[in-house]
């Protein structure tokens, strides 16, 4: 039978060895939870009269990565993918999901995003179907190729760019930008921010180290943009810094977000985290050292900040006239002048 909690459908019926089977169809369709139903009550007699293996649908295979993976500083990121990706795989049994499924999915993303953001979501559906192998839930997983992203490049913006872009945001994802270029913390350190976590008097914010996505705390101190950020927020909420509509923030790559980006003609394919990007890049234009870039931006390795070295030519100031073309004039009238290369060699 069917019956209605609140706006959702619920699944109850007795299977043939007398267990009583009763779950959510997650839905509000009574047709898609007619469906569920119907495909669940097959499943239970097949497998209690033919032996054969339980079938498990996305959303058991969703719960079960959750709640393993519960310890990842990303779960949050795996959540909200997961919650786009019920629209589309809602009571699918996972020997249904195959490439062309998938594929057929992840082009709606791509086409409302990015390559580079539809590849991520690919990466969470392979690693999921790869744990219903170890579970032994399904026998093999489909394999897929991830589409083509554009080169490695840093993407970040210019002063005039990010000026051009806070303009177009609205006022909590304005703030919450601004804040992320003048600290360059990460999209959900921004977001779950709260105030125990900062002293304006000191100048002063700090990440807890289950909150970083090195496992180590970080200290991250407070110019005035991030101050006056601050300011502007006061009182708008008792725990949480940045909230829409007396709410914490779940989500910032929103329609607004691309409407945004497309008004202040930034580059297709900027990200939120390249917020982030630019705040190293700046930081790395204006000579600050890379080391001290590492233990800002919290990176556990000098190697990703390597990224920003081309960015951060002083150093090497000194020694560019060593190869330079010098240029010797010779005084007479009817000769031009000519030009030679130093050092010279040496014999």
């Amino acid at each position: 039978m069917l019956y209605k909690r609140g706006k959702t459908w619920w699944i109850d019926f007795t299977a043939p060895n007398g267990q009583r089977i009763r779950r959510s169809a997650g839905t509000s369709e009574k047709t898609q939870a007619q469906e569920l139903h119907d495909r669940l009550k097959d499943q239970a007699w097949r497998q209690i009269k033919l032996g054969e293996k339980p079938l498990y649908t996305w959303e058991d295979a969703g719960l079960r990565w959750i709640k393993e993976k519960d310890h990842k500083a990303s779960i949050s990121d795996d959540i909200q993918r997961l919650d786009w990706l019920q629209t589309y795989l809602h009571g699918k049994i996972l020997q249904e999901i195959d490439r062309k499924m998938v594929m057929q999915i992840l082009e709606i993303k791509r086409q409302e995003t990015s390559s580079s953001t539809a590849n991520r979501y690919l990466a969470l559906i392979r690693a999921i179907l790869r744990a219903c192998v170890d579970w032994d839930w399904i026998d093999s997983a489909p394999t897929f190729r991830q589409y083509k992203e554009p080169s490695g490049r840093i993407s970040w913006l210019t002063q005039e760019q990010a000026n051009r872009l806070l303009l177009e945001l609205p006022d909590h994802l304005r703030d919450m930008a601004e804040f992320t270029l003048a600290t360059g913390l990460r999209r959900l350190n921004v977001m779950l921010l709260q105030w125990s976590q900062i002293d304006m008097n000191k100048k002063l914010a700090w990440i807890y180290p289950d909150q970083a996505k090195s496992r180590r705390a970080i200290g991250v101190p407070l110019g005035e943009t991030a101050i006056a950020v601050l300011q502007r927020r006061l009182g708008l909420h008792l725990h949480y810094v940045f909230t829409f509509k007396g709410h914490p923030v779940t989500d910032v790559t929103t329609k607004a977000w691309y409407k945004a980006l497309k008004r202040a003609d930034i580059p297709e394919g900027f990200r939120w985290h390249d917020l982030r990007h630019t705040w190293a890049s700046w930081h790395a234009q204006n000579g600050t050292p890379l080391h001290v870039l590492q233990e800002m931006g919290g990176w556990s390795s000098p190697s990703m900040v390597k990224r920003y070295a081309h960015l951060s030519v002083q150093h090497l100031a000194t020694y560019v006239e060593n190869a330079s073309c010098k240029k010797t004039a010779d005084h007479d009238t009817n000769t031009s002048q000519t030009y030679k290369y130093a050092p010279e060699k040496q014999s």
